[in-house]
C-alpha cells in the first residue's frame, strides 16, 4: 500500500483510516499506518485525538496489541486514567498484560497520573520482570517525589542494573533538589555503564539547582560532550543572569546545532539583552540554521521588549511564507509583540483567531491595552476573561489595575482589587503600589495614605514614590508633611537611598512657594553627596514595568 499523507484533524484521520482498512471483517489491518498516525498526533501534542482514533478502532471490534503502549502514553499525556484503566482490563482479557513493553507503559501511565498504588500493584503482580519494568517503577516513584521508595526498590533489584537505572536515580534525586545524593549515585556508576548521558544528567542536575561551579567542575572532567550538556551550561548561567559567561561556553562549542543557538538567543532575550538576541538570531540564519518555534518565540520576545515592530512584522511575514508551525507559544509571542509595540488591532486579530487561549494570552492583551492608555478595552477584556474558563493570575491583576490607574477608573479598580482574594491570589507590594497610584492619581490622597499605613507588607520606594508623586500633582503639602513624618523626615533615605525622592520633595516645596523648605531639602541632598539627575523633575512610577519578570 502506498504512503498516506497524515491528516491534521480527527475527522480527516477517521476518513483516511477507513479508506485504508478499518472494517468489521478486516483481519489484516495496516498497523504501521495506524502507528504512524498515532505517533504523529503524540508528537503534535494532541493525545485526545489519539484516544478518539483508538475509540473508533475499538468500535470495529479490533484489538491491536502493538498500539497499546502508544495508547497508554496518550492516556498519560491527557491524564485520562479512566481510559487507561479500561485498556488495562482489555490487556488482561486478551492475555498480553505480561508483555514487558505493555507493562512498562502501563506502569508509566499510572505513575504520570500520580497513581503509585496501582502502578506498584501492576509491578508486584507481574510473574517476571526485566530491567525495563524495574526502571519504569523506580522512575515512577522519583517523578512523584517518593525518593525513599525508589531507593528501596533500587537496592532490591534482583537483576542487573543498566545505565538507565543509574540515570533515573541521579536525575530523580537531582530534580528533587538533593544534589548530594545524586552525586553519590553518580560516583558509584560502574565504569562500563558510565556514558555521556550519565555525565550530562549530573551536570544538568547541578545547573537546575543553581550550583553552577559544581556543574562546571563535572563539565570540564567529561571525557566527551553532547550538544545537550553545552546547552545546559549556557542555560544555567543565563538563568543566573551571567550571559557573558554563558557566551563563553557557546563560543567553545566545536559543532553547534539549533538547540545550542536557541539556548543562547533565549538567554539573551530573557535577561533583557535584546539587541544581542536579535544579532545572534541573524548570525544563526547566516550560518545556515533554520529557526524553529523556540527561536521564533525568543526573537519575538526581543522585538517586544525593544519595541521593534518592523522587525517583528518581518518575522511574522516569514512565519506565514515559509510555512513555519505557529503553535501556541509562537502565536502568543506574536500577540505579545504586537500588543507591546502598539499595534493593538493586529494583536487583537491574532487573539480572536486563537482556538485555545491561556492566561498568558489574556495578559498580553490586557497589558497591551493598559500600556497604551486603552483602559476601557482592558476592562472589557478582563470581564471577558472572567466569563471564560481561564483564571486570572497576579500579572492579570497588575495589568488591569494599572489600566484603571491610567484611565481614572477608581471604583472599578477598587472592585477588581477586592476580587484577588476570590481567585486565591495574595496581593503583593506591586499590587498595593498600583492601588496607591490609582487613588493618588484620582486625588484621593487620604485613602491612599491610609492604605499605605494598613498594608500587610512594608511599603517600599515605589509605593512611597507613587504617593509623593500624587502629592506633587495635586499640590497637597499637608499630605506631604504627613508622608514625610511617616517615613522619618527629610533626612530619611527611604529604602534605597535614591535621590529621586529628595528631588521630588524639593520640587513640591518650590512649586507651593515654600522656598525655605525647598532650600533646606537641596542642602540636605548636597550634604549627603547626591547629584541632581539631569532633567528629573518628578517621579510618577510606571507601574507597568513591575510586571516584567
Amino acid at each position: 500500500m502506498g504512503t498516506t499523507k497524515l491528516p491534521q484533524n480527527p475527522q480527516q484521520t477517521f476518513r483516511i483510516v477507513e479508506n485504508i482498512g478499518i472494517a468489521k471483517n478486516n483481519s489484516n489491518p495496516n498497523q504501521p499506518t495506524w502507528s504512524c498516525i498515532i505517533k504523529n498526533h503524540l508528537s503534535q501534542g494532541t493525545p485526545d485525538q489519539v484516544l478518539s482514533l483508538h475509540t473508533q478502532i475499538r468500535q470495529h471490534r479490533l484489538y491491536i496489541s502493538g498500539l497499546v503502549p502508544l495508547i497508554f502514553k496518550a492516556c498519560a499525556s491527557a491524564s485520562a486514567q479512566t481510559y487507561g484503566k479500561s485498556l488495562h482490563a482489555e490487556s488482561i482479557k486478551f492475555g498480553v498484560f505480561t508483555d514487558f513493553h505493555i507493562a512498562s507503559s502501563l506502569l508509566s501511565m499510572y505513575s504520570r497520573c500520580s497513581n503509585l498504588i496501582d502502578s506498584r500493584k501492576v509491578f508486584d503482580e507481574m510473574p517476571e520482570r526485566n530491567v525495563v519494568v524495574w526502571n519504569a517503577m523506580i522512575g515512577g516513584y522519583l517523578k512523584n517525589g517518593d525518593r525513599e521508595s525508589a531507593l528501596n526498590l533500587f537496592e532490591k533489584m534482583d537483576i542487573g542494573r543498566n545505565s538507565v537505572t543509574w540515570i533515573e536515580m541521579i536525575d530523580g534525586f537531582a530534580k528533587s533538589g538533593d544534589t548530594l545524593r545524586a552525586r553519590q549515585f553518580f560516583d558509584k556508576v560502574p565504569l562500563e555503564l558510565s556514558n555521556v548521558v550519565t555525565w550530562t544528567v549530573m551536570v544538568d542536575g547541578y545547573n537546575a539547582n543553581g550550583e553552577l561551579e559544581a556543574a562546571r567542575e563535572i563539565f570540564e572532567m567529561m571525557p566527551e560532550r553532547n550538544y545537550f550538556v553545552w546547552s545546559s551550561m549556557i542555560s544555567g548561567f543565563c538563568k543566573r543572569g551571567d550571559v557573558k559567561e554563558a557566551r563563553k561556553f557557546f563560543d567553545r562549542i566545536p559543532v553547534r546545532n539549533l538547540v545550542n543557538w536557541n539556548s543562547m538567543i533565549s538567554g539573551y532575550a530573557q535577561n533583557g539583552f535584546c539587541e544581542e538576541a536579535l544579532e545572534m538570531f541573524r548570525k544563526m540564519e547566516n550560518e545556515g540554521f533554520k529557526p524553529d518555534e523556540v527561536t521564533i518565540t525568543s526573537a519575538l520576545s526581543a522585538c517586544a521588549q525593544l519595541g521593534e515592530l518592523d522587525v517583528g512584522k518581518e518575522i511574522h511575514y516569514r512565519i506565514k511564507t515559509k510555512g513555519m508551525k505557529a503553535n501556541w507559544f509562537v502565536s502568543n509571542a506574536l500577540l505579545d509583540m504586537y500588543a507591546k509595540c502598539g499595534d493593538l488591532g493586529q494583536a487583537r486579530s491574532i487573539f480572536e483567531g486563537m482556538s485555545h487561549r491561556k492566561t498568558a494570552c489574556w495578559n498580553s492583551m490586557i497589558s497591551g491595552f493598559a500600556i497604551h492608555g486603552k483602559g476601557e478595552e482592558a476592562l472589557d477584556f478582563f470581564k471577558r476573561m472572567e466569563e471564560s474558563n481561564d483564571m486570572p493570575d497576579n500579572i492579570t491583576f497588575l495589568s488591569v489595575l494599572s489600566a484603571c490607574a491610567h484611565g481614572g477608573c477608581v471604583d472599578e479598580g477598587m472592585e477588581i482589587f477586592s476580587k484577588m482574594e476570590t481567585y486565591g491570589i495574595v496581593a503583593s507590594i506591586k499590587h498595593y503600589g498600583c492601588l496607591v497610584d490609582l487613588l493618588g492619581r484620582a486625588g484621593r490622597l487620604k485613602e491612599a495614605f491610609s492604605l499605605v499605613k494598613k498594608m500587610p507588607v512594608r511599603p517600599n520606594d515605589v509605593v512611597w514614590g507613587a504617593l509623593l508623586g500624587a502629592c506633587r500633582i495635586h499640590m497637597d503639602t499637608n499630605m506631604l508633611e504627613q508622608v514625610m513624618q511617616e517615613v522619618g523626615g527629610v533626612d530619611n533615605d527611604l529604602d534605597s537611598g535614591d535621590n529621586s525622592h529628595h528631588v521630588l520633595l524639593s520640587n513640591i516645596y518650590a512649586a507651593s512657594d515654600r522656598w525655605e523648605k525647598a532650600e533646606k531639602m537641596r542642602k540636605a541632598m548636597v550634604n549627603k553627596g547626591f547629584h541632581k539627575t539631569p532633567g528629573l523633575s518628578s517621579i510618577i512610577p510606571n507601574l507597568m514595568e513591575l510586571q516584567i519578570t
